[in-house]
């Protein structure tokens, strides 16, 4: 089974926070969002905003980019 975009980006968000030694706790509240919303990205899962995705991965140093 091929892995969708959404979990493939929410596992580099996960790896990334958890290289970075943060807690989702921490890095929700470092990006303005809740921890269910992290949750959400972190699994792909759920519908989170585009903004949200953009906020922790700015917090992360990661760059989101669109592709056609």
């Amino acid at each position: 089974m091929n892995k969708t975009t959404a979990q493939a980006l929410g596992e580099a968000i996960r790896a990334a926070r958890r290289a970075e030694g943060l807690s989702q706790e921490t890095l929700a509240a470092l990006g303005g969002i809740s921890e269910r919303t992290l949750r959400d990205i972190e699994t792909g899962r759920g519908s989170p905003s585009l903004r949200a995705v953009i906020a922790v991965s700015a917090v992360l140093g990661l760059t989101v980019r669109a592709c056609p």
